[in-house]
């Protein structure tokens, strides 16, 4: 039986006797992965450049009005969420902004998960938290993460701020009226959609403080 991560690396399944063949494969695997995930993620930035803008300047008028980002998904989208506060809570470069992952608190999600349902984890943690000028980003690769939809559209109903980032075609987000800057990165590899997805959200972080100290820098 073949290893689960064998789709990967296929050639290692071969009856390899060349270690230096073998990591010259490896090496040229892992250059072509480099080289196509650079490339969907400079057009991906490009392609939604706009939009990043758009969505960048009013993200910034709501931290600077006391506005808080709210995060979450599943599975390695729970970890992007992750990501995502703690860039804007510790930037390396920048202020400090006020960032919550409702994937966090496992007491939490599994009590909603187990009480009411785990495609409500998300939008009940938004009833919570949630206030008008607040901010919530909902991280899916397939679009479709019924949890996240819910969550998006609760915070949306809220007086929230919407950001959605999806992969493949968008799926459900990017049509969803309650996801108010839908973010798709065009690709059918989670891998790639992923890492797309983390240059969206750094190149999104840096609009917002580009525009906090252009418009609010005295407030500092």
């Amino acid at each position: 039986m073949s290893e689960p991560t064998a789709f990967l690396y296929p050639f290692i399944d071969r009856e390899e006797r060349d270690p230096e063949t073998l990591l010259s494969e490896l090496s040229s695997s892992a250059r072509a992965k480099i080289r196509e995930s650079a490339q969907l993620t400079t057009g991906t930035l490009e392609r939604l450049r706009p939009d990043i803008d758009r969505a960048g300047c009013d993200l910034a008028a709501r931290f600077a009005r006391g506005g808080r980002l709210l995060a979450f998904g599943n599975g390695g989208s729970a970890t992007d969420a992750c990501s995502a506060v703690e860039l804007f809570l510790h930037p390396p470069t920048g202020r400090p902004l006020p960032a919550l992952a409702l994937v966090e608190d496992r007491a939490v999600v599994t009590a909603l998960a187990n009480d009411v349902g785990y495609e409500l984890v998300f939008s009940r943690q938004i009833m919570a938290h949630g206030r008008a000028g607040d901010i919530a980003i909902g991280f899916s690769t397939s679009g479709g993460s019924r949890n996240v939809l819910e969550g998006l559209e609760e915070a949306a109903r809220r007086g929230l701020s919407t950001v959605g980032l999806s992969g493949y075609e968008g799926g459900p987000m990017a049509g969803n009226p309650g996801v108010q800057y839908p973010f798709v990165v065009r690709s059918d590899s989670v891998h790639r959609i992923q890492e797309a997805q983390s240059g969206v959200l750094f190149e999104l972080w840096s609009v917002v403080q580009k525009s906090l100290e252009e418009t609010h820098g005295e407030d500092r």
